[in-house]
């Protein structure tokens, strides 16, 4: 069989799994996070042979590129190496067998870089976009519709793997994808920003927002600086000594991993404020001249760079100057947020600064060092981004506005014509608990997975027009309480939620669905390695989930599993449940005090937190 097509660009060797919108009698359903725009399934699959080419239409450098990354990975999913072939025709007519990858012809190309519609037949996969980022997109749905799952390493050679029929027409319903990362608190190895990369891009996200110094650790070097990362990168004495910096070899590296991902890095330099790692280095940027130690509590602090010295904005210059040639991101984030005005108050240099640009207070200087900063990046074809809290005293002209501080700063930036990032805390604060536990971090308080589902980021009391500034939202992963290996537990299965809300049409969220599909997903999860949050089990008594009580007599508490899989283990001697304590099976029966415990352990060797409570007898 052949197959006519329009303006070949690539054609690739294999098909996809199942879609969800309308579905033939027989037809599974596809679980893919985040859903379709729009998705049609037949009962029939596409089965990947080990005859399959990836062939390419075109020379275009970026669709060969995404064509060999979808070839390394059929690779480890049949064992067999797929052979990327340029070939051009002059019909449009190419083998069966083939995975197509098209230019989109038309209106394709008024949909976006990053549209792209997938057709797969049991003869066929057609993939069609207007742009290789929107073709990357779509190999994303690809993977995850390959049968079966990858779980234990590579497969051997000529594994079986079939895809769902189905019709896929998608687009984002946001343009702006991201996640942050906070690396001035901890550091992170190269290795795992990279995965970290790669997850945001499975799950189609389109933005690292990297954080990169702060009052703990400055994490990018900078060649006119040196002290920065000699002294800032690094913070306690002896044995305590932690930190780490990143090269600007490290960073060249990172930002071209991540464009091939399709992923924009986004820089975070902090400024007026959380710089105390960039004074211990140079103490005179401060206004008291310090001396300073880079910190090693977390918290606000008072010492903040001078408005007044005029060397500050030459070294802050230089210092973006270096940056803005490591990252060819169009924005640069300066953060501007919790800038204690103490200093500024008792500065001599300060004070002189506000009467001679006639500043009212504090606030208005901050404006002030703002816009310098903004006029800097735009005479250098870059634009600031900053937290909300760079509307106070005036925001600078151009600034897009990052909200986090709910949804106010996001309703007055686009009332005023700014673009607007939301990332409030009551939803995108991933660095939050996931639950009230003892075992968890609660900090500020807590942000569970329906919460996160449930975030619009769009506010309703916007207009149409003004609704048009809101880019996006992101997710914040700070690392306060965090180090490496604490960030996937803290991220998922939360970054699956938040990529559902950015991507899919607000209509066609459904958290039951949701459940349903992310039940499926955490295999996923699991054969890319990724040590998502196990909810702990919860105690139920009398239909109501508890956490103590008092009885008389005797007691049956019941136990839920909110996760849906694995099995409960609990202790009545309040001993921490593994696999060798009781398993539950039916409700458990309680004659005298108890403390409870239980946690749910899955097959792969996960586990919850331990659940506890206390039952008093009272007679």
């Amino acid at each position: 069989m052949v197959m006519r097509t329009v303006r070949p660009v690539v054609l690739l060797a294999c098909l996809v799994q199942t879609s969800m919108a309308a579905a033939e009698p027989g037809a599974a359903v596809p679980a893919l996070i985040p859903r379709p725009a729009q998705m049609s399934v037949q009962a029939v699959c596409f089965e990947l042979k080990p005859t399959s080419e990836v062939i390419v239409g075109t020379a275009d450098a970026e669709v060969r590129a995404v064509a060999g990354y979808l070839a390394d990975h059929l690779r480890t999913l049949t064992g067999n190496a797929l052979p990327v072939t340029e070939r051009a025709t002059s019909d449009g007519l190419f083998p069966a067998g083939s995975l197509v990858l098209l230019g989109g012809p038309g209106d394709r190309q008024a949909a976006g870089e990053e549209a792209y519609t997938l057709r797969i037949t049991p003869t066929e996969v057609r993939l069609e976009a207007a742009h290789a980022r929107g073709l990357f997109l779509g190999v994303q749905t690809l993977r995850q519709l390959a049968q079966p799952v990858l779980t234990t390493g590579p497969a051997p050679a000529g594994a079986a793997c079939t895809f769902p029929c189905v019709e896929i027409s998608d687009v984002p319903r946001y343009r702006w994808r991201g996640m942050l990362l906070d690396c001035g608190r901890h550091f992170m190895s190269k290795e795992f920003i990279k995965r970290y990369i790669d997850l945001l891009a499975y799950h189609k996200l389109n933005v690292l927002h990297w954080h990169l110094t702060e009052d703990q650790g400055w994490r990018v070097q900078i060649k006119k600086y040196p002290k920065l990362t000699e002294v800032g990168a690094w913070r306690g004495q002896g044995e305590q000594r932690y930190g780490g910096f990143y090269t600007q070899d490290d960073v060249r590296e990172i930002v071209a991993y991540a464009r091939s991902r399709y992923v924009t890095i986004v820089p975070e330099i902090e400024m007026p404020g959380h710089c105390q790692a960039a004074l211990a280095a140079y103490p005179e940027l401060s206004c008291t001249g310090g001396p300073f130690e880079v910190s090693t509590q977390w918290g606000v602090r008072e010492d903040v760079y001078c408005a007044g010295n005029e060397r500050t904005f030459e070294f802050l210059e230089d210092v973006l100057s270096e940056v803005i040639a490591l990252f060819p991101s169009e924005y640069v984030h300066i953060g501007g947020d919790e800038c204690p005005k103490a200093r500024w108050q008792a500065c001599p240099k300060c004070q002189a600064r506000m009467r001679a640009e006639g500043l009212r207070d504090e606030n208005e200087l901050q404006s002030y060092f703002v816009r310098r900063i903004e006029r800097f990046l735009n005479s250098h074809g870059r634009r600031l981004i900053g937290w909300d809290e760079i509307l106070e005293g005036g925001v600078a002209p151009d600034a897009t506005v990052q909200s986090w501080r709910g949804l106010k700063g996001a309703v007055a930036a686009a009332g005023a014509n700014h673009d607007v990032i939301c990332s409030p805390t009551t939803h995108c604060y991933l660095d939050y608990a996931q639950a009230k536990h003892p075992e968890e971090p609660t900090q500020m308080g807590y942000v569970p997975l329906e919460t996160v589902y449930s975030f619009e980021p769009t506010p309703p009391e916007l207009s149409a027009e003004a609704a048009r500034h809101i880019l996006g939202a992101e997710g914040n992963m700070w690392t306060e309480h965090a180090p490496e290996a604490r960030v996937d537990w803290q991220v998922f299965p939360r970054l699956c939620a938040l990529a559902e809300v950015m991507w899919s049409p607000r209509e066609a969220r459904d958290w039951g669905d949701f459940q349903a599909r992310l039940r499926v997903h955490y295999a996923r999860l699991d054969a890319l390695g990724v040590n998502y949050y196990v909810p702990a089990p919860r105690f139920v008594r009398d239909g109501q989930v508890v956490t103590q009580g008092v009885f008389s007599g005797a007691l049956a508490v019941s136990l839920d599993n909110p996760f849906g899989a694995g099995e409960l283990f609990y202790t009545v001697d309040g001993s921490e449940p593994t696999a060798a304590s009781l398993r539950y099976q039916a409700p458990v029966e309680l004659k005298e005090t108890t403390v409870l415990k239980a946690r749910t352990l899955l097959p792969n060797g996960r586990t919850s937190c331990s659940a506890e409570a206390r039952f008093e007898r009272s007679d």
